[in-house]
């Protein structure tokens, strides 16, 4: 064994006494509500595929039909040889749902954070962050070079002071997540937006878990909370509700011009296939008119918090899709969710780094597509699982 071997192992080992093991599962099939995981059968309830529309049918079709015309390939970046009518056609849908000027396409939800926040700050600026922010936005401020200000979690009262300063910085920038990815609960745009202007700042925030989720036509939290006027760049996903792949950033048409010129995730990164952003075009034509379908993920997510409640487990409050089952130790979260799995429903523990030491926790996800079936099954299941654990 090599040294380089001798010493990762003996990370990897150590990682994996504090019960942070981390293993791949096959994912044979997938569809909105189930999954067939290392060849079983399962209900899945820890899917990002909100509105069921990653195997709908409209979608997959527009992607076939793309793929005839196009290939699969782009074959370059946007600005050598792999800008296609489909990727324009998917920006100008994208600005039009969120009310905006302009809007750019990234390969990935990771890759609009990594290009976007480096391109609008550096050294001389200063970044106020929301202490759970994803890690691409963290990761992202990270190669700013600039200075990096943590707040606690939605805590206005303690960022405020971080601001006192602001006028020995270039540029200011807030940035936080819309919806947050391992609790659901929802940023205080308002405050931040006020926030912002007062100290001469701009606002960012990632809406990925509330693009196609929350406002008029699915178009997101910014828009469900009415502060449009007072976010600068808006950054989304196309991974989630949408059911497709890739990120984006809209906002007006100065900001997005300067991001094609300053973006490297951007400018340097093969652009996604045609017949994605052709899926993706679908998928966002689909959240417009899913009306019915959000009205069904919030039964659904009542539901679920109704049942994980009845069987003695503590959730927050909400109406969204992500609902957390805190449990703290990370073993623990670990054999929860296999015990679970053995009822064959997979929902995933979620552990250090994804959220904080000493809060692992169930991470229970509801889409549209689960059927009052799906949810007597997940209703038995947890049903046995409890009988199990208080023997």
């Amino acid at each position: 064994m090599s040294d380089l071997d001798a010493t990762l192992c003996i990370e990897l080992e150590c990682w994996e006494s504090l019960g942070l093991k981390r293993s791949l599962r096959r994912m044979d099939q997938s569809s909105s509500s189930h999954a067939r995981l290392d060849g079983r059968e399962l209900l899945s309830l820890g899917s990002n595929n909100y509105l069921g529309l990653a195997d709908h049918p409209a979608v997959k079709r527009a992607t076939v039909q793309a793929i005839e015309r196009a290939g699969l390939g782009s074959g370059g970046s946007r600005l050598t040889t792999g800008n296609f009518p489909e990727h324009e056609a998917l920006e100008a849908l994208l600005a039009d749902w969120r009310g905006t000027e302009d809007a750019v396409l990234f390969d990935s939800g990771y890759a609009a954070n990594l290009g976007i926040l480096p391109a609008l700050a550096g050294p001389g600026d200063l970044i106020l962050s929301d202490e759970l922010n994803h890690a691409s936005i963290i990761d992202g401020c990270r190669l700013t070079r600039a200075c990096v200000r943590v707040y606690p979690h939605s805590n206005m009262d303690l960022a405020r002071p971080l601001l006192s300063d602001r006028a020995s910085f270039r540029r200011c920038i807030l940035v936080t997540d819309g919806i947050f990815s391992m609790d659901g609960d929802t940023a205080p745009l308002q405050a931040l937006g006020e926030l912002a202007r007062e100290h001469s700042s701009w606002l960012v925030v990632d809406d990925a878990h509330g693009t196609g989720v929350m406002g008029p036509e699915g178009s997101g939290t910014i828009q469900a909370l009415g502060v449009q006027s007072l976010v600068d760049v808006q950054i989304g996903t196309l991974s989630k509700a949408v059911g497709a792949a890739g990120g984006f950033a809209a906002g007006t048409r100065s900001l997005c011009r300067y991001l094609r010129h300053f973006a490297r995730s951007f400018v340097f990164s093969t652009a996604m296939p045609p017949a994605i952003a052709a899926g993706a075009a679908q998928g966002v034509q689909l959240s417009r008119e899913g009306e019915h379908l959000r009205r069904r993920l919030r039964l659904n997510s009542g539901s679920i918090r109704d049942l994980l409640t009845r069987h003695g487990f503590s959730v927050p409050p909400g109406e969204g899709p992500i609902i957390p089952v805190l449990v703290g130790d990370a073993n623990a979260a670990m054999s929860l969710s296999e015990d679970l799995l053995n009822q064959r429903v997979f929902v995933p523990a979620i552990r250090y780094p994804s959220v904080p030491r000493g809060s692992a926790r169930l991470r229970v996800t509801a889409t549209a597509a689960l059927e009052p079936s799906d949810l007597e099954w997940f209703d038995q299941a947890l049903a046995k699982v409890r009988r199990v654990r208080t023997r």
